[in-house]
């Protein structure tokens, strides 16, 4: 399991800043959700899919096992987008560190209970991704009625 890492932003205003910034309904997922809807698939939003630690899937197809995680390029360290700011160097590092290594735990104890895992990044396409969870979907609903 991940080892909980909690940094300090540098400064107040730091703080604030990342305060603001959303953890669920960004952008990202409300066009993912949307794209997904018009599919025909339902789906909840939001749930605790895990517990100590509670870990919450933005979308989550309960009955199949699949849980949908939307990540945001700069948090999650991105291989094509992510930056490094130089500016506070090592407080950023650590924390977009913690967070992947929370990513692959989330991952990994969720696949070993038997549920599909899709990381979306928020750069992605939403037609993209809605159709590659659509697969998913469709795999799984195939298996359960075999």
């Amino acid at each position: 399991m991940a080892a909980s890492v909690r940094v300090e932003a540098s400064t107040p205003e730091v703080r604030r800043r990342m305060q603001r910034v959303r953890q669920k309904n960004t952008s990202a997922e409300s066009v993912l959700r949307r794209e997904l809807h018009a599919r025909g698939l339902r789906y909840r939003i939001h749930v605790p899919v895990l517990t100590k630690p509670r870990r919450v899937a933005d979308v989550v197809f309960g009955g199949l096992r699949v849980a949908v995680f939307v990540d945001g390029c700069f948090w999650h360290g991105c291989p094509l987008h992510a930056t490094w700011p130089k500016e506070n160097a090592e407080f950023w590092r650590a924390k977009i560190v913690a967070n992947q290594e929370r990513d692959r735990d989330t991952d990994e104890r969720l696949r070993t209970e038997g549920w599909k895992v899709v990381r979306v990044w928020a750069h992605e396409p939403p037609e993209q991704a809605a159709r590659r969870i659509a697969k998913i979907i469709e795999k799984r609903k195939a298996r359960s009625r075999a």
